[in-house]
């Protein structure tokens, strides 16, 4: 028996015909298995290379850009292109998940729009010599056409997957992490051999060819008409403290969830380790989060949401304070990134399980619109945590000390401030145990004095 979900109960207009209406659903593709699901599937992990292959190497560009190029500019000002990059394109997810929930038929338009936008700003920044230009297209513009590239797929996606929504968002995350693992290097390579233009043009062709068979054979599984209306949606979770609270607690992880990653290469030439051992650090750093996502995803669909944040946010926090913090051996280093790369890239495919709690019974409430909202917050996290880190490397500097414990370096009140977000993006099931305990407290209270 199939599910029905929110845009098939929107598709029911209330006519005579009503039986035939629910049974045009009954013919519809099964959700959770089948060919069209798995094809849906399929094609969102796929898409995930051209959406963010570019943005998981960026460290790997702006190294070029101060070393090789004549952009006369400052690292924070080429760090801002970055930063343009994934902050806008995270904040223009919520924009795009309201448009193509509000209106469906703009969905199929949506993705082809977004690949030459994409293109468009590769092109126009191969040509481009100064910071200023960069930031318009490979930042701003690029970005753009990222965020309209992934807000369709992900709404196929969420069709097509119901009971198995943790599954799929761990399968589309894990499919994130494996470019972080093989870009990098591969970036790396093609700008040392052929240049900024090259590399940019090349990773256009490649960005079609990539994106092409996705938006020919990802369908939607429910079709939607010519002469459809706006379809009504709900923001009635925004009245709901669930919400709120799983939104502060992905705002507050996603200010430190980036730090390790971002800084790994310049903290393993600090305390000493070779050139090399930083790349191979952010290489393990994604290939641990493959599998995080994957088991994150699958934990969602048989946990409560609320369980699987506390397991990714603590497991997350742990080897930050006793290995990150306390050691600088290479090993230690090692089993720090496996373990933080499991556990907090994983973070991400635990929100199915918190989305259905979100929505709980109200059936107008759509799942993918409140993922859109969380995408929005976790941009918010990222841009503020850009300057964050810079102001804690810079008051660890003032703090360093010659001792061997990695809370001695300048990056001291970076590694405090990871954990610590790290452990309140548990915030709402700490809150929700808290309370119960409490509860639970008060009533035994009451029942010794009476």
């Amino acid at each position: 028996m199939t599910t029905i979900t929110s845009l098939e109960l929107a598709s029911i207009r209330p006519t005579d015909e009503g039986e035939a209406e629910l049974s045009s659903i009954d013919a519809l593709p099964p959700t959770d298995r089948g060919r069209g699901a798995y094809t849906a599937l399929a094609c969102c992990t796929i898409a995930q290379a051209p959406i963010w292959g570019y943005s998981v190497s960026f460290g790997i560009f702006q190294e070029y850009y101060t070393a090789h190029t004549s952009l006369k500019a400052s690292p924070s000002a080429i760090a801002s292109i970055g930063a343009s990059q994934t902050g806008i394109m995270y904040l223009m997810m919520p924009l795009a998940f309201i448009a193509l929930n509000r209106f469906p038929r703009l969905r199929k338009w949506c993705g082809p729009l977004g690949l030459a936008i994409t293109i468009i700003s590769l092109i126009t920044s191969a040509f481009v010599g100064n910071v200023a230009g960069l930031i318009a297209t490979q930042g701003v513009l690029y970005a753009i056409g990222c965020s309209l590239l992934f807000s369709p797929i992900s709404l196929y996606m969420d069709e097509w997957f119901v009971k198995r929504k943790g599954f799929a968002y761990g399968v589309m995350w894990a499919g994130k992490s494996s470019v972080g693992v093989a870009m990098p290097f591969l970036f790396n390579i093609l700008l040392q051999r052929f240049g900024l233009k090259a590399t940019l043009l090349s990773w256009a062709v490649a960005s079609v060819v990539m994106t092409l068979p996705t938006l020919f054979f990802l369908k939607p599984r429910v079709e939607v008409s010519r002469d459809s209306r706006p379809r009504p949606i709900s923001f009635a979770f925004f009245g709901y403290a669930s919400f709120w609270m799983l939104q502060f607690g992905i705002i507050v992880q996603s200010l430190g969830y980036l730090m390790p990653s971002t800084y790994l290469a310049s903290y393993a030439t600090a305390i000493g380790l070779s050139s090399v051992t930083g790349p191979i650090l952010l290489a393990l750093f994604s290939l641990a989060s493959v599998p995080g996502s994957l088991i994150h995803g699958m934990l969602g669909d048989k946990m409560s949401g609320a369980k699987v944040i506390l397991v990714s946010s603590l497991g997350s926090a742990l080897p930050v304070f006793l290995l990150w913090g306390l050691d600088r051996h290479i090993s230690t280093m090692v089993v720090f990134v496996i373990l933080y790369g499991f556990f907090a890239g994983g973070f991400s495919a635990t929100w199915s399980g918190a989305l259905q709690e979100v929505k709980g019974t109200n059936e107008s409430i759509d799942t993918s619109l409140v993922f859109g909202m969380l995408l929005g917050g976790r941009g918010l996290g990222f841009i503020v945590a850009g300057p964050l880190s810079g102001a804690l490397i810079s008051a660890g500097s003032s703090l360093a000390s010659g001792d061997s414990l990695g809370y001695a370096t300048k990056y001291g009140p970076m590694i405090l401030c990871t954990g610590v977000t790290a452990i309140l993006g548990a915030w709402a099931p700490m809150c929700k145990i808290a309370n119960s305990v409490g509860k639970k407290g008060l009533e035994k209270c009451a029942r010794l004095i009476l």
